[in-house]
Parts: structure tokens; C-alpha cells; sequence
């Protein structure tokens, strides 16, 4: 009987882990990103974590009244790393999907995209999603981009985010990648003479969410009052034309 009690208080201790309780207890919100997916989270010149998605999580953890700990990491481990509770959650243009929900909780949507076909400027064989058929597709593997391109019939080259992708098709060694629209912008913003151009997007927006840990109704109720009101006194705008230029949210 001991033994038993002894598992079933391990089980619902790890069943509670990153729970509002255990943010406010550690007075932390443990926020799991990446750092080099510019604009959403990447380091500026002088070495510091920014982006959009890393104010959304300090501002976030401000109203939660807790401080930020960015904890970085790659792609493909993240969302592992938030069912390892390495994280409280994670704050890192994550697609919400079906089969993400069945495991994890979400909060509202806080910014939506649409996917973009990536190719080099010159290149006319590929103008559609379909013309990725037997080419190499430059993604992050686990990424919903990685997904569609593998759907396309593209054969993965993988990497670790945005700039690695581009890299890769600007150099030859991949003949495409699939990313968001807004990243794109902003690459262009910053590089306005890389010879990249969208060779085709998507109809659909995908909606991206904080992702948290399951069965924590508490917290996800207190991220969706922290966001809507972030978006009711203007703050949110604030972040999102400072990164964008634009209204991000719809």
C-alpha cells in the first residue's frame, strides 16, 4: 500500500508540473525558444535574446507577475523538451495542430502566418507547391513546413531554422524551403538584395499558440487573459509593429 501511494503522489506530482501553482511558487515562467529565428526569437548584435515571440513571452510572464527564463534550444527538441518539463512553455511560432493538441494544451491564437514556397531568383521550375515533387526542400524536420514539403513530394535537407534553410538554396544545395511570409519579410527587410524570391503561398493562415503542458486549465486561462489584454491597451500592437510593420494577430 505504501508503494502504491508512493507512485500514485509521483504520478500526480509529475501530472502538476508546469502548472500556474509551479510557475507562481518559483515566481518563473521557464519559456522554451529557440534564439536564432529571426524576427521571433534571435540574438540582436550585442549578443542579446529579441524577437517577437521572446517580448510576447516577457511581457506574458510580466502579467502572470513572474519573471522570464529563456531557455533555448533547437527545433526539432523543443516541444520534447516541454513534455520533459524543461519548460514551463514554449513561445516559438508553434503551429497549432490536431495532433500537437491531443498532447498538449494551447492558448488562443497570438499570431497567424501563411506558409510561403522559397526559391532562388531565376529558378522557373518550381512555381507551385506541386513542383516540389523530387526536389530538395531546405526545413527544420519536425517543423509543420517540413511536413507540407514532404507532402509536396520534396525530399528533406535538414536544418536548424530559417537562415540555415536559406542559406542552403542560395548556395544550390537545396532547391527550395517552405517558411512563414513573415519571416521571409523580414529577411528581405534586412537583406533586400539576396537573390530569393516567393515563388508560391498558401491560401490557408495557420494560427500559432503558446504551447503548455496538459491539463493545465489554470494556466492556459491566465496566458489567454494575459494576451487579450495585452491586445486591449495596445501592447501587443506596440510588439507587432515594431517587428512587422503590421497587425500580426489576424
Amino acid at each position: 500500500m505504501l508503494v502504491l501511494a508512493a507512485l500514485f503522489a509521483s504520478l500526480a506530482g509529475a501530472a502538476s508540473a508546469g502548472s500556474l501553482k509551479d510557475i507562481e511558487a518559483a515566481k518563473t515562467l521557464r519559456i522554451g525558444t529557440e534564439g536564432t529565428y529571426a524576427p521571433f526569437t534571435f540574438h540582436d548584435a550585442s549578443g542579446a535574446l529579441t524577437g517577437f515571440d521572446v517580448e510576447i513571452g516577457r511581457e506574458v510572464a510580466k502579467r502572470l507577475g513572474v519573471q522570464p527564463e529563456f531557455v533555448e534550444g533547437k527545433w526539432d527538441g523543443l516541444i520534447a523538451g516541454l513534455a520533459a518539463d524543461r519548460y514551463d512553455a514554449v513561445i516559438n511560432q508553434v503551429g497549432i495542430t490536431p495532433e500537437r493538441q491531443a498532447r498538449f494544451d494551447f492558448s488562443d491564437p497570438y499570431i497567424v502566418s501563411k506558409a510561403v514556397l522559397i526559391v532562388k531568383d531565376g529558378d522557373e521550375a518550381i512555381k507551385s507547391f506541386a513542383d516540389l515533387k523530387g526536389k530538395r526542400a531546405a526545413q527544420s524536420l519536425t517543423s509543420n513546413y517540413g511536413k507540407l514539403a514532404e507532402a509536396s513530394g520534396a525530399t528533406l535537407v535538414g536544418t536548424e531554422g530559417f537562415d540555415q534553410s536559406i542559406q542552403l538554396v542560395l548556395t544550390g544545395r537545396a532547391d527550395a524551403t517552405i517558411n512563414d511570409n513573415l519571416s521571409f519579410l523580414d529577411f528581405k527587410k534586412q537583406k533586400p538584395d539576396a537573390p530569393v524570391k516567393i515563388a508560391a503561398t498558401q491560401d490557408e493562415a495557420a494560427a500559432s499558440g503558446i504551447i503548455v503542458q496538459k491539463n493545465n486549465p489554470e494556466l492556459v486561462a491566465a496566458i489567454n487573459k494575459a494576451l487579450a489584454d495585452m491586445k486591449a491597451d495596445g501592447t501587443y500592437d506596440k510588439i507587432s509593429q515594431t517587428y512587422f510593420g503590421a497587425d500580426v494577430s489576424r
